[in-house]
């Protein structure tokens, strides 16, 4: 699956199992428009219909990662955002009171389908992330950068509020103390800070990083079952809200029952036992569904009549 056609402002490619989708505006600094926008969730979304890729590397073409929203309209941007003829189909609405369309947060649309991924996504920040090319990468698994690449959460200081649902993820990233200060001050901050703070896990040089970001796609998916990482990225972000350990303890009660006797967890046990790589065969697109749904909806999957789970042992 190779999608690299001329024109596009994102490109997609695919090699042994890892797709790399890259922001393709270099020339802009990959300044993120409408057209990016939905062009990301396509590729995310074609990445998760694809079994064959297994890991995802979002990266960006040129010196900068993503310089921010694209503002070439000056200071009626955000009037011609809001009533944009090239908004991706269903979100703009009307609100009440208000003469002009309102809009759905567009990366805000990118990190919930990067939320939702059955694939693990490392972030490979190839330069400058500012504005929403900051707050994008914060739904990835792990975020990788190169030396000197600029961070910053600008908002305040161009006199409006973050977005990509930012105000959830970065300080879960990151300490609240710390979130709070880079918001709220809109300083720009380099890549050893990022670093400090865990923003990135990793610095390196740029002819590296997108090598780095593949040899760690592959230490996640070679010799791991498909199915077991797309179900544990799901349980980590979806519990790190939940209210109690009871939620985790129904989530991995119900996962572990009907998974322990799934084809790849026999085909574990079995290499284990033998040494051998395994050869797991359940596919996320066949599985993963029958485990999921309910997560995200902090509903617990145990039956009504079913035994009841105890906060205590």
């Amino acid at each position: 699956m190779t999608d690299v056609t001329a024109g596009r402002q994102v490109e997609l490619r695919v090699e042994q199992g890892v797709a790399t989708i890259e922001l393709a505006r270099p020339d802009q600094l990959n300044a993120f428009t409408d057209v990016m926008e939905q062009q990301i969730i396509d590729c995310l979304d074609r990445c998760d219909q694809d079994d064959a890729v297994r890991a995802i590397v979002l990266t960006g073409q040129g010196r900068a990662f993503c310089a921010g929203m694209d503002l070439s309209g000056a200071a009626d941007s955000f009037d011609l955002w809001r009533e944009s003829p090239d908004a991706p189909e269903g979100t703009q609405f009307r609100w009440p009171g208000d003469p002009m369309m309102m809009r759905r947060d567009g990366g805000g649309r990118v990190v919930l389908r990067m939320f939702a991924s059955r694939k693990p996504i490392i972030a490979a920040i190839n330069g400058h992330a500012v504005g929403v090319g900051a707050t994008m990468v914060l739904a990835a698994d792990v975020r990788l950068t190169v030396p000197g690449a600029k961070f910053g959460f600008v908002f305040a200081r161009r006199g409006i509020v973050p977005e990509s649902c930012s105000s959830w993820f970065l300080p879960r990233v990151v300490s609240m103390p710390t979130a709070l200060e880079w918001m709220t001050s809109g300083r720009v901050f380099r890549a050893e800070e990022a670093l400090a703070a865990g923003l990135v896990s990793a610095v390196h040089a740029p002819d590296d990083l997108l090598t780095a970001a593949d040899a760690l796609a592959h230490q996640m998916t070679d010799d791991t079952s498909a199915m077991s990482v797309a179900f544990v990225r799901r349980l980590l972000w979806d519990m790190s809200s939940a209210p109690h350990p009871l939620a985790a303890h129904h989530a991995e009660t119900l996962a572990l029952n009907r998974r322990g006797i799934s084809a790849d967890a026999q085909e574990g046990i079995e290499a284990f036992l033998r040494k051998r790589s395994p050869a797991f065969s359940d596919r996320v697109s066949d599985h993963l569904d029958e485990l999921v749904p309910w997560m995200s909806r902090g509903v617990s999957p145990i039956p009504d009549g079913a035994q009841p789970l105890q906060e205590t042992p």
